[in-house]
């Protein structure tokens, strides 16, 4: 008996999104076009933290040694920073390896002095899990014996946090203020629905259905709206990133700005899963607010 309540009330609100299809067209559009602003800024945002992680992921800080380490003493180092809390990775750098890329870096003619007697210090190279844990890796570092010295990009790195928080709240501000429009859409759409259909709900109430009853349709009628949007939102979205992602790949300034953009398909899944989310969510707390109001609960 339960089972046949649930079919009801959801085949009631399937009914609703076809009965109405004014609404539900203009409630659809209205969707799109702010699921669609949203996925313009989601898509860059994204294209953003790649950018953002892949710069960070190249960060690190070199570990220079004493020049009088011994090969035991040096391995004892590179255990030593392995066991830091927010190093994820360790690598050595050999005196032959260091000259090596001061070479290929500067030139024969400047290294020229070196190369007779290499003076320069053998070291680590040391990647972060979290550029934020920074400063205090590097404390630590310096706590370890026979570390002579170390380098970092600081400005560097503090420059990458603040663009990564930035993105981070500029996406989450867009999204926040879409949702209240999207939500305030189907609120006012779904309103006007039960508004047309008073005298129906009046004579349910009469004869003894409870506000729940009354209320599921109207919620899968929102919840559908919101799916159907953000699957047709995926598809503009997606055929859209593709064109402009065709268009944009290979080209000088690309080239030139050393930018990559992320290939659609590896963000297909999250950009499904929030904007299925994203839909349904905004239709069931619209719908919700729309019914609360209306049926004074």
């Amino acid at each position: 008996m339960r089972f046949n309540v649930i079919s009801y009330l959801f085949k009631e609100g399937i009914k609703n999104v076809f009965k109405n299809k004014k609404s539900t067209i203009s409630s659809l559009m209205i969707m799109c076009a702010t699921m669609l602003i949203f996925g313009l800024f989601f898509v860059i945002g994204e294209n953003i933290n790649a950018f953002v992680k892949e710069i960070a992921d190249a960060q690190g800080i070199r570990v220079f040694l004493i020049n009088s380490a011994t090969d035991s003493e040096i391995e004892e180092v590179g255990k030593e920073l392995l066991e830091i809390e927010g190093v994820r990775d360790v690598r050595y750098i050999s005196k032959e390896e260091g000259l090596e890329s001061m070479r290929e870096t500067l030139g024969d003619e400047i290294i020229a002095g070196y190369t007779e007697n290499n003076i320069l210090p053998a070291s680590y190279e040391v990647k972060l899990t979290d550029l934020e844990l920074n400063e205090e890796v590097q404390k630590d570092i310096l706590q370890i014996p026979n570390v002579e010295d170390i380098e970092s990009s600081n400005p560097v790195i503090e420059q990458i946090i603040r663009l990564a928080k930035g993105v981070k709240i500029i996406t989450a501000v867009i999204l926040i203020l879409l949702i209240v429009i999207s939500i305030a859409i189907i609120a006012n759409t779904i309103k006007l629905t039960v508004h047309a259909r008073r005298k129906e709900i009046s004579i349910m109430k009469y004869v003894g259905a409870t506000n729940s009853f009354i209320r599921w349709p109207f919620l899968v009628e929102g919840v559908i709206i919101g799916v159907i949007a953000g699957l047709i939102s995926v598809g503009i979205v997606g055929a859209l990133y593709t064109y402009f992602y065709g268009k944009l790949s290979g080209t000088i300034f690309m080239d030139i700005a050393n930018l990559k953009l992320i290939e659609f398909k590896d963000m297909f899944e999250l950009i499904l899963i929030v904007y299925l989310g994203l839909g349904a969510g905004i239709g069931a707390i619209g719908s919700a607010i729309s019914m609360r109001k209306y049926l004074d609960v």
